[in-house]
C-alpha cells in the first residue's frame, strides 16, 4: 500500500528551495512570536518571568546541569525513586556547552538559542517532506499546523523536541531523495537527542530493506528475460540500451533523486545505502551502551535509569487505566473523554496517511513515535509533547487545508494560533512540567 516513490506537484517555474520554503518559515516565525508575546504578558500578570519558564524549569534544568557539570547527578526522592541525569541524551547539552564556550551565553541562554534555531530547521524539514509528498501549499500548512499545536510553546523552550524533530524531518527527507549517508548520519544524531530516535532508525532501515529487495527483484527479472529471449548479436546492443534506460527509470522511482546524493559521489548506490544503514543506529546504541557501562549493568543499564523515573513500556496499560479512571467522577470524566477522543483522532490521522499512500518511511516513523508515546508508562502530562515529533500525522490535515479556499484556511489557522498561544501561556504557568 505504500511506496518510497512520492507524488510530486505539477511542474512550475523553478524556484530555489529557500524561496519555496520562505512563506512557511515566515508563517512559522509569526506563530511562534505570537506565542512568546502572549506568554510574556500572561507571565507578567502572574508576577513570573516568561524567560525563566522557557529556560530554567523541569527538563531544561536537567539539560543545563549536564552541559555544565556532566553526567553523574542524581536525586533521591522521598518515595525512594532515583532520578539520574543519565536519562537525558547528550546532543542538546553538548550544543549548549559549545555555544557557552564560544561566546558570552549562559548554558540556559545557549539552550534557548539552540531550541529557537532548531525549531526553524524543523519547520524547514517538515516543509521539505510535505512538499515532496503533497506539494508546496500542503507544505506551508503542514508547517503552520505544527506551529499551532496546543503544546507548540515547547518548540520555543530549552527542551530537545525541536532539535529532535529537525533531525528526524531532514533524515526522512534524505531517505525520500535517496541520500542514504545523510539519512543515516541525521538518524544517528537524532538517536543522540532522544530515546525516540529509534523511530528514525526504524524508518531508515525499513526504507533501505525495501530498496534492497526491489533491487534484487529488478536484477532477477532482468536476468530472467535475458535468458529467455537470447537476442541476436545485432539486436543485443539495441536491447541493452532500452533495458538500461528502463532499469534506470525503475531505480529512480524506487529511490527518488538517488543520483543526486552528495555523499561518496564515486561510490555505487548500494554501498551508500549500506553505509547509511550502518550509521543510523550508532547514536542510540552508543549512548545506551555507554550508560550500561557507566552503571555497570550492561545492556539493561539505561532501562534501570528510566525505571528510576518510573518510565517503562507496558503496551499502554498504565495510560489506558489512567484515562478510564478519569471517567468515574465529574468533571474529571471530561478529561477522560478528551483523552480517549485524542487517541482516536491520532489513530484516524495515521490511518488517513495509510489510505493516502504516504511513503513507507513516514508511516514507519510515525507508527513508532505513536507506540513509544502512547504505550509508555511515563508521566501522563508529558504525552502531548512526546507526540509533537510525529509531524506526518498533520499531512492529511495540511492536504485538506491546501484544497480549501485560501481565505477560509488562513482564518482557520489564525484562530487556532491564537487559541494555541493562550493555552501555551496558561499551561506553562501551571504547576506541573510539560
Amino acid at each position: 500500500m505504500t511506496d518510497l516513490a512520492t507524488r510530486v506537484a505539477p511542474a512550475r517555474a523553478p524556484l530555489g528551495p529557500v524561496r519555496r520554503a520562505a512563506p512557511a518559515l515566515l508563517g512559522y516565525a509569526a506563530v511562534r512570536a505570537l506565542g512568546l508575546v502572549v506568554l510574556a504578558v500572561w507571565s507578567a500578570a502572574r508576577c513570573k518571568s516568561g524567560y525563566t519558564l522557557l529556560t530554567a524549569r523541569w527538563d531544561a534544568l536537567w539539560y543545563t546541569r549536564v552541559a555544565h557539570l556532566g553526567y553523574g547527578y542524581e536525586v533521591r526522592l522521598p518515595n525512594g525513586d532515583l532520578h539520574s541525569n543519565l536519562a537525558f541524551f547528550p546532543l542538546l547539552p553538548w550544543l549548549e556547552r559549545l555555544l557557552h564556550a564560544c561566546g558570552p551565553l549562559s548554558y540556559a541562554d545557549a539552550g534557548l538559542v539552540v531550541s529557537l534555531l532548531a525549531s526553524l530547521a524543523a519547520a524547514g524539514g517538515i516543509f521539505a517532506v510535505a512538499e515532496r509528498v503533497y506539494g508546496a501549499r500542503a507544505g506551508l500548512y503542514a508547517v503552520l499546523l505544527w506551529a499551532v499545536l496546543p503544546v507548540g510553546i515547547v518548540q520555543s523552550m530549552a527542551y530537545s523536541e525541536s532539535l529532535f524533530t529537525a533531525l528526524a524531518a531532514w533524515s526522512l527527507y534524505a531517505v525520500l531523495t535517496g541520500r542514504w549517508v545523510a539519512a543515516g548520519t541525521l538518524a544517528a544524531l537524532a538517536g543522540l537527542t532522544r530515546p525516540v530516535g529509534l523511530a528514525v532508525v526504524a524508518a531508515v532501515w525499513a526504507a533501505g530493506l525495501v530498496s534492497f529487495v526491489r533491487d534484487r527483484s529488478a536484477r532477477g527479472a532482468h536476468g530472467a528475460r535475458d535468458d529467455e529471449c537470447a537476442p541476436s548479436p545485432a539486436s543485443s546492443a539495441r536491447a541493452g540500451r532500452v533495458q538500461s534506460a528502463s532499469s534506470a527509470h525503475n531505480t529512480a522511482r524506487a529511490l527518488p533523486l538517488a543520483s543526486h546524493a552528495p555523499a561518496l559521489p564515486g561510490a555505487p548506490p548500494s554501498l551508500r545505502r549500506a553505509l547509511g544503514l550502518l550509521i543510523a543506529p550508532l547514536g542510540t546504541a552508543g549512548y545506551v551502551l555507554w550508560v550500561g557501562h557507566r552503571t555497570g549493568k550492561g545492556l539493561f543499564g539505561y532501562l534501570d535509569v528510566q525505571a528510576g523515573w518510573r518510565n517503562g513500556f507496558d503496551g499502554g496499560y498504565a495510560f489506558a487505566r489512567f484515562a478510564v479512571g478519569k471517567l468515574t467522577s465529574f468533571p474529571s470524566a471530561l478529561v477522560g473523554l478528551g483523552l480517549i477522543a485524542g487517541v482516536a483522532l491520532l489513530v484516524r490521522l495515521y490511518l488517513a496517511g495509510v489510505r493516502q499512500r504516504q511513503p513507507l518511511p513516514l508511516l514507519v516513523y510515525t507508527g513508532v513515535v505513536l507506540a513509544l508515546a502512547l504505550c509508555a508508562s511515563s508521566y501522563f502530562g508529558s504525552k502531548p509533547r512526546l507526540l509533537m515529533p510525529a509531524f506526518p500525522l498533520l499531512l492529511p490535515l495540511a492536504r485538506a487545508l491546501a484544497r480549501t479556499r485560501r481565505s477560509r484556511s488562513v482564518l482557520t489557522v489564525a484562530g487556532v494560533a491564537v487559541a494555541s498561544a493562550i493555552y501555551g501561556a496558561f499551561w506553562l504557568n501551571g504547576s506541573g512540567p510539560p
